[in-house]
């Protein structure tokens, strides 16, 4: 790591304070002089999940299993979330190191260009999805052209990653509250036009059927296993490894679970059109009620959906910044251009089911970093920096080969789950057995 970093400072632009916007530390830990403190650490994390989108899939587990079931499910996936994204926090806030940096430990620093690069790429896919999220939805509920708010989400979905991390914590502490009164007042439409008591929603029993307890669990995982993995370009600004857990936990299983049982409980009212498909999301609950709670509803989708898709853009800027000589601001703008340009092609539409596999090929990679630094921590704290480290590579493809399987083979199992198993496993068996021939030899 000391090479690398080395490297990366003397590569980088001379303008170490990071001009009038302040440093993000790209290519370097946090140092403890800059880092932030709890609440505003929380505020980045507990934002993000507060989105239409997470709505929207509780809503389809609901409309699956049930109010009492779907809850279950997830619950269940937070709580996977939570030990998974809450162990690399603690990580990041003990070292200040962004997941570039993390990965370079596990990985090496030339095999860590693998999975971080690959991670920078699939969130970049995601703020995509979010812009052309933002253009269809204005569409659908108040007619404007998708063209128009997916270039306006994209210009102000940039800015806001240009600022860096104090625009992600401001917008956190405006999203989160905003979508729960708007939610709110989106479910007493719902009951006032004829839906379902609160009472009988209690105990909707589904109508879908066609969801899997284990698939809903998996989708719950699934949809934060990219940003959860690299949780340390986030984390690394807490002042401890105790404080980035803490604000790690305000999002799982806080406020992840607090969006997707509002979507469940909207289709549990019967306020959501064709939920399965749309699931629970509410925006259209929001319209035809006065120019006033219409212009707060798109409003809302700028801000709900900047707030995902700005999260997601800093992820992939500080990525690509930590594998490069780069900084992140101007990446951030490029990789920008390129997230509208896919998304102004319709390609954005086609993400979606993609990203959803990601509970495939993603937890396995945080697993072997979660075996390798802290499992093995003792033993690994003061190994010499190497290029590659095939072990954590051949342990990462493992946890992916398994979950793959699982998918196909074990309908009923939680593939996120599994392939995180497997990866460790392998990873630890491997480093045991090669730490033999030392032991025996000594």
């Amino acid at each position: 790591m000391t090479t690398t970093t080395t490297a990366s400072k003397a590569a980088r632009p001379p303008h170490s304070d990071g001009g009038p916007l302040g440093e993000e530390f790209e290519h370097e830990p946090v140092p403890p002089h800059a880092r932030r403190s709890l609440l505003s650490v929380s505020a980045v994390w507990f934002g993000f999940p507060m989105n239409l989108g997470n709505a929207v899939f509780g809503g389809v587990i609901v409309f699956n299993l049930g109010l009492a079931r779907g809850a279950a499910a997830i619950l269940l996936g937070n709580l996977v979330l939570f030990g998974y994204v809450g162990a690399l926090s603690w990580l990041a806030g003990r070292t200040g190191e962004n997941f570039s940096h993390q990965a370079a430990r596990t990985f090496g620093t030339l095999g860590s260009r693998v999975p971080a690069g690959f991670l920078s790429t699939v969130v970049i896919g995601w703020y995509s999805f979010q812009i052309g999220l933002s253009g269809t939805t204005l569409q659908e509920a108040l007619g404007w052209a998708p063209l128009l708010g997916a270039l306006a989400g994209g210009v102000l979905y940039t800015v806001l990653t240009v600022i860096g991390i104090r625009a992600l914590a401001l917008i956190g502490l405006i999203a989160t509250p905003l979508f729960v009164v708007l939610a709110g007042v989106a479910i007493w439409f719902a009951l006032g036009e004829g839906g379902a008591s609160l009472g009988s929603a209690l105990s909707y029993e589904g109508a879908g059927h066609t969801l899997s307890f284990a698939a809903a669990t998996s989708i719950v995982v699934a949809g934060f296993s990219d940003s959860g993995t690299m949780t340390a370009d986030f984390t690394r600004w807490a002042r401890s490894g105790r404080a980035a857990v803490a604000a790690a936990s305000c999002a799982f299983p806080l406020a992840n679970s607090v969006s997707y049982l509002i979507g469940g409980l909207v289709v549990a009212v019967g306020g959501a059109v064709d939920p399965a498909v749309n699931g629970g999301g509410f925006l259209g609950l929001l319209t035809g009620h006065g120019p006033l709670l219409t212009a707060v509803a798109v409003l809302f989708v700028f801000v709900n959906l900047g707030s995902v898709a700005s999260h997601c853009l800093y992820n992939g800027a500080v990525g690509w910044s930590a594998i490069t000589p780069l900084r992140m601001r101007p990446l951030a703008i490029v990789l920008s251009v390129i997230g509208l340009a896919a998304a102004l092609t319709g390609v954005w539409s086609l993400f979606l089911d993609w990203l959803n596999l990601l509970g495939i090929f993603v937890p396995p990679i945080g697993a072997v970093l979660i075996a390798d630094q802290v499992f093995l921590r003792r033993r690994t704290a003061g190994r010499a920096p190497r290029a590659f480290r095939p072990s954590a590579l051949a342990a990462w493809a493992a946890g992916a080969c398994a979950a793959t399987l699982a998918h196909y083979l074990l309908p009923g199992s939680v593939d996120a789950v599994i392939g995180m198993a497997v990866a460790c496993g392998v990873y630890v068996m491997s480093e045991r057995v090669a730490a033999a021939p030392a032991t025996r030899t000594a």
